[in-house]
């Protein structure tokens, strides 16, 4: 049987289903069981609370279901009817306090906290009032409020996270595009202006040569020397038109994490050469390596500033990526095991020093073998 698809305009939908939401999902369907076990083991069975409680769980699995599949539209719709089915069935079911508590979470999740105070505020007076008609202890009101209130802002704080973790990954995919547009006409226009004029004179100098072949071989000769030279020193630039393409991948992971960092309120300096020429290889490694420290100082840093220094010297190649945040990064936690391996692939090493309170320092060192030097050469 399979599992039922999230809208795109739902919860998990709009948020690209992540994990930590779809298991909170799951984890709070199981604790229906205590909605029956509980009255059950205090009064025993009596349809008179068996019943109305079966009702409340379907009535809740619906609810719940649309409140995460259906559309965010109708959230608040879904999340005030299990507040409302808790209420009804609270008379005769004391545990129906935790489906007033789950709705209330809920619909913090539709981003609207005006709404989800208010309904808070107007549950925990409810219950007042719920203990006069219906003999429930009044200090239920105060756990109706601060469940509400923990629970929504717990909710409403990982659902704004979410979004703008959401909203930062979709600009740095659009930056690295527009990176790679731009550096794409670059080249075309390098290449238009390199190979534009020179093989209108390779052409015209090997013409002149044909027609000197036979009326002036020794003249001929020359020309065609001439045409082997512009050949050859175009050939170079093209070349460098060309490793330019390539060497152009930690220049843009650099635009996306200064998109990213800044975002976030971190401010990043950067320290790169101009004509940085590495092997594609070590150039794409290298690349997703400062994707996933960036990553790792947005997330988990809690930094004000960070720098990234790029040092090419001959054969030595090295990039330090630093933050002043809180530190105490593990040696094999937040990726880094990933980044480890992916230096170590290219031939690098990675050092980490990261003190607590004192800030995150990732160096990675590399040493270019004669053979990769010479290929971009």
């Amino acid at each position: 049987m399979a599992l039922p698809v999230p809208r795109k305009d739902s919860l998990l939908g709009s948020l690209h289903s992540p994990a930590y939401l779809r298991w909170q999902a799951a984890l709070q369907v199981l604790w229906l069981f205590a909605l029956i076990q509980a009255p059950w083991a205090v009064n025993g069975f009596h349809w008179r609370w068996f019943l109305p409680t079966v009702l409340s769980i379907v009535i809740y699995l619906v609810c719940y279901a649309q409140a995460f599949l259906g559309s965010m539209k109708r959230l608040p719709f879904h999340a005030l009817a299990i507040v409302a089915t808790g209420f009804a069935l609270w008379p005769v079911n004391g545990v129906a306090l935790g489906l007033v508590a789950i709705g209330l979470a809920l619909l913090a999740f539709a981003a609207r906290p005006g709404l989800w105070l208010g309904a808070t505020a107007a549950a925990a007076v409810l219950t007042l009032a719920w203990s006069v008609v219906f003999g429930i202890p009044a200090w239920h009101a105060a756990v109706v409020a601060l469940t509400g209130l923990a629970g929504g802002m717990s909710n409403f704080l990982y659902v704004r996270s979410a979004r703008r973790d959401l909203e930062l990954r979709l600009s740095q995919v659009e930056v690295r595009r527009l990176a790679t547009l731009a550096e794409r006409e670059r080249i075309g226009r390098d290449l238009h202006d390199l190979l534009g004029h020179t093989l209108s004179l390779i052409t015209l100098k090997s013409e002149l040569a044909r027609r000197l072949a036979m009326a002036d071989p020794a003249r001929a000769q020359r020309e065609m020397e001439e045409v082997e030279r512009v050949a050859r020193h175009t050939l170079g630039e093209v070349r460098s038109a060309v490793t330019g393409l390539r060497a152009g991948d930690l220049a843009s992971e650099l635009v996306a994490a200064r998109v990213m960092l800044e975002a976030s309120g971190i401010a990043l300096d950067t320290s790169m050469p101009d004509a940085l020429r590495l092997p594609e290889s070590v150039q794409a490694s290298l690349a997703l390596v400062l994707r996933e420290a960036i990553t790792n100082i947005h997330r988990h840093s809690q930094a004000s500033a960070a720098r990234v220094d790029i040092i090419r010297t001959g054969k030595e190649f090295s990039m330090r990526i630093s933050d002043n945040g809180r530190g105490g990064l593990a040696a094999h936690g937040n990726g880094v095991s990933g980044m480890r391996e992916r230096v170590r692939q290219v031939g690098g090493s990675l050092a980490i020093d990261s003190p607590a309170k004192q800030g995150t320092t990732l160096t990675i060192a590399l040493t270019l073998s004669p053979a990769l030097t010479e290929s971009v050469a």
